[in-house]
């Protein structure tokens, strides 16, 4: 046995708020409290919400646009307006208003390529989805030690250093150079 719809009693003559009249809200608010109101106007009276393929790209086509020019959401049915919630939640965000927003979304569209059935596009993705930042799995690092030493230690080291370096000539000999003393006796 089913059970009965349930039809809310609805007064006649009053007029829907213009957009004005609402609470200020932003786009994503707006897409949740008109699917909302349209799933819950669905459960009392019985009927189903589903979105057809056209309803399915209109949330698309809205979702892709930053600015619905067009039409107010007010205008597309509660299917559409439906699927559209369903979009915003997922993606946690509707419009691209921050680099945060465009990265999620990003990052969203490379987990569904994950899925793909080439297997190309799965390794593309994965990798891309590897590059990102906060995943870095493939970051390559490079660690730096920095030892601390005393002057006595770095003077030691260095002086044991050149000794390496110089080369032992053997026994020098000191020769005078005679021609410097005629220059002397030349002058006087």
């Amino acid at each position: 046995m089913q059970p009965e719809a349930f039809t809310p009693d609805i007064d006649s003559g009053i007029p829907i708020p213009e957009r004005d009249a609402l609470p200020e809200m932003s786009d994503e608010e707006e897409v949740i409290v008109r699917a909302n109101t349209a799933k819950l106007i669905a459960d009392l009276t019985g009927t189903e919400l589903a979105p057809t393929e056209a309803d399915r790209e209109t949330a698309r086509d809205i979702f892709r646009n930053a600015t619905r020019a067009k039409l107010p959401l007010s205008a597309y049915p509660n299917e559409t307006i439906a699927y559209l919630a369903g979009m915003v939640s997922m993606y946690d965000g509707m419009v691209v208003r921050e680099l945060a927003d465009l990265k999620m979304y990003v990052v969203n569209k490379l987990i569904e390529e994950t899925s793909s059935k080439d297997a190309k596009v799965r390794l593309t993705a994965l990798k891309a989805l590897g590059e990102v930042d906060g995943v870095d799995a493939f970051k390559k690092r490079t660690e730096i030690t920095v030892q601390q030493k005393s002057t006595e230690e770095i003077e030691a080291e260095l002086m044991s250093r050149l000794e390496k370096l110089t080369v032992d000539m053997g026994a020098v000999e000191e020769v005078e150079n005679e021609d410097e003393g005629d220059d002397d006796d030349a002058d006087a």
